[in-house]
């Protein structure tokens, strides 16, 4: 789809626009090991996953399985190389503060999309412009939060300016799923663009090209010629990505040899299975992911809507489930330690995060209590065992979910305060409920955009959050945005600090466990890179 805003935009020859055109249709050929010389390179590579992919609009999803897509296809201003989790420019040619509230972006010269079409300045403008204006609820415009408008003075030069002055996270926010840089003559300024649309038009400029597309099924990759980005050229020419229903076949797929790569999501027990396997290497990556339940203060037990509203009451629900969790449990009952649990909203490691879920709530020592989830309830006048409807995703955080939210239910019934209705619903139906207050409280994971302690507060506790679950605290909304513009590194570890301690009195989520990253890939296969970016790329991948 064309947009309004195009005017002037000069496009490349039609010979360009042709061999990109033959490129992308010769995509399906070769199979996974198939060889394309006689120096014997692997021309194909197969990976498997079990994640789902919502939208291949930028503006439409803010999850993993779609991300992980973005990062082949689309370019970014700044990227993160292989093996840091720094950003550096990456489309850009330089990139910085010009002003305090002015970040200047200068792009390379020569830049095209795979369609033949130009991708300058205007397109940048174009990218964010849409994020802001389109909103959507599933979408990462929440993480634009400080961003007042987008200038493009010239084909090469994009002004950001910003609400607040000395952002440090701004450049990492470009390298987050705010950040993939799009089309402006393929994608809808106002509306989220179909994935066959986006295709079709080619409009891709990342190390990869889509050269054909099965929702869901399979998602074939051709490798861009034309990309001049920061991470170099791909070693592979076809990457074909496979989408699995069970993680069981996954497992089974890339123990036979099926595929070359498993990643996202094998449980533990197979994780376990497969370190013995001699044909198959398992890969572990330092860990950002972590798990929480996400409250709905409008349709939880006593929320706003419900006939019995009462915020004292709801909170209480809120606390004695945080009393009843038993973290470590469900670790090492579930996933055999390759989860940890995690007592705070930030995970270990980073600078600022706290124990303040461990302090708070339970014994006081990271155990549950089932006494003091009783004196909160009774003391706000609770009487009768707690409703909760709790929902979880069947096929998008592993499955080994089923097998956590059983344990969860356990641990809060045992303690007879709580009957728990434990319900599932598949990921592209999930996505769309949870922010429709369809769920009073429901899973979520988090895998993080960029490697700062920001990441794991801005998305959830401002007023304006991805979790659309009406927490409305404007003391905690003041601090995050002063966080992220306060330069002295010290103080701003206290504001994370202060502003977790006002999330734990609150919780409007309650984190309980922290993962790290898994792969599993033929014995045959290098390049698997697992790093601090969180960011799984395809390129590096041969055999």
């Amino acid at each position: 789809m064309a947009s309004a805003s195009t005017t002037g935009k000069r496009v490349a020859t039609a010979t360009a626009a042709f061999a990109v055109t033959a490129l992308a249709l010769s995509g399906c050929a070769g199979t996974s090991g198939s060889n394309s010389s006689g120096d014997g390179a692997a021309k194909s590579i197969t990976i498997g996953t079990t994640d789902k992919v919502t939208t291949l609009d930028p503006a439409g999803s803010y999850d993993n399985g779609s991300f992980a897509v973005m990062n082949q296809v689309f370019p970014f201003l700044m990227n993160t190389p292989y093996g840091s989790p720094d950003v550096e420019p990456d489309i850009a040619e330089s990139a910085e503060f010009t002003t305090p509230s002015e970040y200047t972006v200068t792009l390379k010269e020569g830049l095209t999309w795979a369609n033949g079409n130009e991708l300058t300045s205007s397109d940048v403008k174009f990218s964010f412009d849409r994020q802001l204006a389109i909103n959507d609820v599933n979408g990462p415009a929440s993480l634009l939060y400080n961003l007042d408008s987008v200038e493009a003075p010239d084909e090469l030069t994009v002004v950001f300016k910003l609400k607040q002055e000395n952002d440090q996270v701004f450049a990492q926010i470009l390298s987050s799923p705010a950040g993939p840089i799009v089309d402006e003559e393929v994608f809808s300024a106002d509306s989220l663009t179909p994935d066959d649309e986006i295709v079709d038009g080619e409009a891709f400029a990342g190390q990869y090209t889509i050269a054909s597309y099965d929702f869901n099924n399979l998602i074939s990759y051709k490798a861009n010629p034309d990309y001049q980005g920061l991470l170099g050229e791909a070693e592979t020419e076809t990457v074909n990505v496979k989408y699995y229903a069970e993680s069981s076949n996954l497992k089974l797929a890339v123990q036979e040899g099926d595929i070359d790569v498993a990643f996202r999501s094998l449980s533990a027990t197979d994780t376990a299975d497969l370190e013995s396997n001699d044909d198959v290497t398992v890969h572990q990556g330092p860990g950002g992911e972590i798990r929480y339940i996400v409250f709905n203060f409008n349709t939880q037990p006593f929320g706003a809507s419900t006939p019995e509203a009462d915020p004292a009451k709801a909170l209480a629900v809120r606390q004695a489930v945080a009393d009843l969790i038993d973290r470590n449990e469900i670790a090492e009952e579930v996933y055999k330690g390759t989860y940890t649990p995690l007592y705070s909203f930030m995970p270990e490691g980073l600078t600022g995060a706290t124990t303040v879920l461990k302090d708070l709530y339970g014994d006081g020592d990271g155990a549950p209590s089932e006494d003091k989830a009783a004196e909160r309830l009774e003391a706000a006048g609770i009487t009768e065992p707690v409703v909760l409807n709790l929902q979880y995703s069947n096929d998008h955080y592993g499955p080994s979910s089923g097998d956590e939210y059983a344990l969860i239910k356990s641990q809060l019934e045992a303690s007879g305060l709580f009957t728990v209705n434990l319900q599932t619903t598949e990921w592209v139906q999930y996505s769309e409920d949870r922010s429709s207050d369809v769920y009073p409280a429901y899973q979520l994971g988090w895998f993080p955009d960029y490697s700062d302690g920001d990441n794991y507060l801005t998305p959830f506790f401002q007023i304006e959050n991805f979790l659309a679950n009406h927490y409305n605290n404007q003391e905690v909304n003041d601090l995050i945005l002063e966080q992220a513009t306060t330069v002295d590194p010290d103080e701003r570890a206290s504001m994370f600090e202060e502003i977790q301690a006002k999330v734990a009195a609150d919780l409007s989520t309650v984190p309980y466990l922290q993962g790290s990253q898994v792969a599993v890939s033929g014995s045959d296969v290098e390049g698997v890179t697992l790093d601090a970016s969180f960011k799984f790329r395809y390129a590096p991948l041969s055999k």
